[in-house]
Formats: structure tokens, C-alpha cells, sequence
């Protein structure tokens, strides 16, 4: 499958992830009235989560590692960048600026988009050495 195709794939995967991630920061702010921070940081656990699911079974379909060091390295790499993104910016746009934090929330997630594919394509999914394929 092609870079393109992935890229596709990835961003097809990131827009539910976006609906995902929104949702539950609505749920952890809104409803629970969690601190926006720390309601920031499990929203994207929380689609960082739903994001992998999908990206093992069809972005990335058929890599050969084990699912548990695929994670561990999608957490590591996405889930950091994501994280730092989105807390950090957060802060800035939500708590700095006053933006709603739903608007907010999607500029953070548009800008760490390009980050995290590159993470996932050249790391995260990429063949290890003595795997087949």
C-alpha cells in the first residue's frame, strides 16, 4: 500500500478520532466539570486509545509486531505528541486567549496531525528488523 494510501487511511481514522476526542472532553468539562487540563488529557487518551484500534486493523493492516509493542510505541510516540500538543496548546488557546474549548481543541488536533502520522508511518508501524513484510 502506498504512503498516500495511508495518509488517506490515517486521516480517515484522525476524523472519528476528532469526533471521539471531542466528545469526551465535552463529557469530562462539561458534564463532570473535570479542570480543562486534565479533562484535555483524557479526551486524548481516550482517542489515542480508539485511534490505534483502527490503525492496526486498517491503516496499518497485516504488520507482523505483536500488538502490545505497537501500542507501547503509539503511546510513546503519538500519544506524547498528542499530549504535549493538545495540554500545551490548550493552555495557550483556552486558558491564555479565552477560546471556547471546543474550537480550541480542534486547532490543537490539527496541528499535531502531521507529527503523528510521521510517528506512526516511520516508527510505530514500520516493519521491525527480523519481522516478515
Amino acid at each position: 500500500m502506498s504512503i498516500g494510501v495511508r495518509w488517506l487511511k490515517f486521516n480517515a481514522v484522525g476524523v472519528l478520532g476528532i469526533g471521539v476526542q471531542l466528545a469526551a472532553l465535552q463529557l469530562f468539562a462539561g458534564l463532570l466539570h473535570w479542570h480543562y487540563l486534565v479533562a484535555t488529557a483524557a479526551a486524548v487518551e481516550t482517542a489515542v486509545l480508539h485511534n490505534f484500534f483502527w490503525h492496526v486493523v486498517w491503516t496499518w493492516r497485516g504488520q507482523p509486531q505483536p500488538v502490545a509493542s505497537r501500542l507501547l510505541r503509539f503511546h510513546l510516540g503519538n500519544g506524547l505528541v498528542s499530549l504535549a500538543a493538545n495540554v500545551g496548546l490548550m493552555r495557550l488557546f483556552a486558558g491564555v486567549l479565552r477560546m471556547p474549548l471546543l474550537p480550541a481543541n480542534i486547532i490543537c488536533i490539527g496541528l499535531a496531525a502531521l507529527a503523528n502520522f510521521a510517528v506512526s508511518e516511520w516508527w510505530v508501524f514500520a516493519p521491525r528488523r527480523g519481522s516478515a513484510g
